[in-house]
C-alpha cells in the first residue's frame, strides 16, 4: 500500500501568540482549562492557517486576489477554482448561493491549534502610549495584555491522495507535487506577525513521516517531562503502532535543532534523527515518489 498522507508534529518556542476578545483595557489571550487546574494557551488553527497563507503569498506568490462579497457574504469567488488558488486547494473552501445550496471542498491540509506545552501562570504586562500623549501634553492611555512564553505544539496532516483535484479540476501531477512542497517550506519558515513582533515557529522539534492513512498520529503525544525535557515513553509508544499490520516506525523520523532539548539523546530511540532540515528534505521526496515526479 502506498504512503498516500504526511503527518507530523512540531515543537516551537514562542512569546504570547493569538488573543481573544478582551475585556475593556485588557487583552485576554485565548486558552482553556484542563482537568488538572492548569491554564494552557493556544494560537488557533485559522490563526497558523492565516500565516501560512500569507507566507504562501510572500515565498511563492499564491493567489490571494481570489475572494469577493458578491453574494452578500464574504468568501472565495464563485468562478475561482482550485487552479487559481493553492489556498482552496489546501484548506478547502464553502462558497455559498442564495436558494442554490453551498459548494463545498474540505481540507486536503489538516492543521490542529498550537497548544502551549507550559501552564499560563497570569503574567501581565502593562503598556501606555505615553510617549505619543506627551508630545502633545495629554494624559497617556493605558493598557494591560496577558503575556506568556512557552513551547507549544501543532500538528499538520495532508492527504496527498486528494491534492489538486476537485470535482472536473485536476491538476497534472508535477503541480499537485509543487504545491505540497511549497505548503512544507511554509511550515519550515513559520512565522507570526502580532502586536510588532514576529515570533519564530519553525520547529525546534518535529517528528513524522508519509503513512498509508492520513492520521495525526502524533498530535496529543508529545509534552514535557520537565523543562526543556520531552517525554519520550509516549512517542516510543505511538511509534509502535500498526497500520494495517504494518509498523510506522520505519516510515517515521525525527528533526530537532540540538542545544535546546536536554534529553535530546533520547531522540535516537524513538526513531531516525537529523536536522529540520533533512527532516524536510526527507518528506519533500516522500511526496515526489508519491506523485512520480523525479527529484
Amino acid at each position: 500500500m502506498s504512503n498516500k498522507a504526511i503527518t507530523f508534529t512540531v515543537v516551537f518556542r514562542a512569546n504570547s501568540l493569538n488573543y481573544g476578545e478582551g475585556t475593556a483595557n485588557i487583552s485576554e489571550l485565548k486558552k482553556f482549562h484542563r482537568g488538572d487546574g492548569g491554564v494552557y494557551t493556544f494560537a488557533s488553527r485559522q490563526s497558523l492557517r492565516y500565516d501560512m497563507v500569507r507566507l504562501g503569498n510572500q515565498f511563492f506568490d499564491w493567489n490571494l486576489d481570489v475572494v469577493d462579497k458578491e453574494q452578500r457574504v464574504i468568501q472565495f469567488k464563485e468562478k475561482c477554482t482550485i487552479k487559481d488558488s493553492v489556498e482552496m486547494d489546501l484548506f478547502g473552501y464553502m462558497k455559498t448561493k442564495a436558494k442554490t445550496g453551498a459548494a463545498k471542498r474540505s481540507a486536503v491540509a489538516r492543521l490542529s491549534h498550537a497548544i502551549s506545552l507550559e501552564p499560563y501562570k497570569s503574567d501581565l504586562e502593562f503598556l501606555n502610549n505615553m510617549g505619543l500623549a506627551s508630545r502633545i501634553n495629554q494624559d497617556a492611555n493605558l493598557a494591560t495584555i496577558e503575556q506568556h512564553i512557552s513551547y507549544y505544539t501543532y500538528t499538520v496532516t495532508i492527504d496527498l491522495s486528494r491534492v489538486g483535484k476537485d470535482a472536473d479540476v485536476e491538476l497534472n501531477d508535477e503541480e499537485k507535487a509543487n504545491r505540497v512542497k511549497q505548503f512544507l517550506e511554509v511550515t519550515k519558515f513559520l512565522n507570526r506577525e502580532i502586536r510588532g513582533r514576529q515570533e519564530n515557529l519553525s520547529p525546534l522539534f518535529v517528528i513524522g513521516g508519509a503513512y498509508p492513512i492520513p492520521n495525526p498520529f502524533f498530535q496529543g503525544r508529545v509534552s514535557l517531562g520537565g523543562k526543556d525535557q520531552l517525554n519520550t515513553p509516549s512517542l516510543e509508544d505511538t511509534i509502535k503502532t500498526n497500520v494495517f499490520g504494518s509498523s510506522i516506525e520505519d516510515s517515521t523520523n525525527i528533526g530537532y535543532v540540538r542545544g535546546v532539548f536536554d534529553n535530546e539523546d533520547e531522540f535516537n530511540r524513538i526513531a531516525k534523527t537529523g536536522t529540520v532540515d533533512e527532516f524536510y528534505e526527507n518528506l519533500n521526496k516522500k511526496v515526489d515518489a508519491y506523485f512520480g515526479v523525479s527529484v
